[in-house]
């Protein structure tokens, strides 16, 4: 990778962007084009270079090249949706066809760019990214506070939660658990106690918000 000023995550705000690419020509010609306006770049000469170097917790933009020696671009999508992995990630070949933009797009990329670059295309579509990954970026780390939140409950406070979550009442939920009204009503007071919230309608409405699994 070759050293870059500075870190993602300075005060101005802006993901950073991660070229990740076997042509060493290329990688130079982007940094140039990025840092032209403003852009921070970042460049490995191949799929596990990346892997081993980003910093995940870090907003950012992935422009990565299809066919690389080793883990190919597609393969380096899929392991970065297994590890939720959620910047935007934009695909490019010299040699694309339909069929491989179509999986690329299908596996969550946002864009799919043929080489040559057109420059202000791939600027346009970068910009228009960086944009997307504070979101992105923002929304998971939202998600993972809550299931971080979620952590320290018990299986069976987990079933009165979900119950909770449909809408169901103390009783409701007693009935479907065999349990005593009480014993449900401990289990809502714990719930709340272990997770911090300001009440179970706030907590159940910050999991359907960010989407998380009981």
């Amino acid at each position: 990778m070759t050293p870059q000023p500075g870190r993602p995550g300075e005060p101005d705000g802006d993901p950073v962007v991660h070229v990740v690419d076997d042509d060493d020509d290329l990688r130079q010609s982007l940094r140039f084009l990025f840092g032209s306006v403003g852009i921070q770049a970042l460049d490995y000469p191949d799929a596990p270079s990346f892997l081993a170097e980003f910093d995940p917790a870090e907003p950012a933009v992935v422009v990565v090249d299809v066919r690389m020696p080793g883990m190919s671009g597609f393969q380096l999508q899929e392991e970065l949706l297994a590890r939720e992995y959620p910047a935007p990630v934009v695909f490019c070949s010299a040699h694309g066809d339909i069929p491989m933009s179509v999986r690329a797009l299908r596996g969550g990329a946002v864009d799919f760019l043929e080489k040559p670059y057109d420059t202000q295309r791939i600027l346009e579509v970068v910009q228009h990214q960086q944009g997307r990954a504070r979101e992105l970026f923002a929304a998971h780390a939202a998600r993972a506070a809550v299931r971080e939140r979620l952590e320290g409950l018990t299986p069976r406070e987990r079933e009165v939660l979900a119950l909770v979550i449909q809408g169901m009442a103390s009783q409701a939920v007693a009935h479907r658990l065999g349990t005593s009204v009480k014993t449900v009503d401990v289990h809502r007071a714990r719930i709340k106690a272990k997770t911090g919230a300001e009440s179970l309608g706030t907590l159940v409405r910050d999991i359907l918000t960010h989407q998380v699994e009981v």
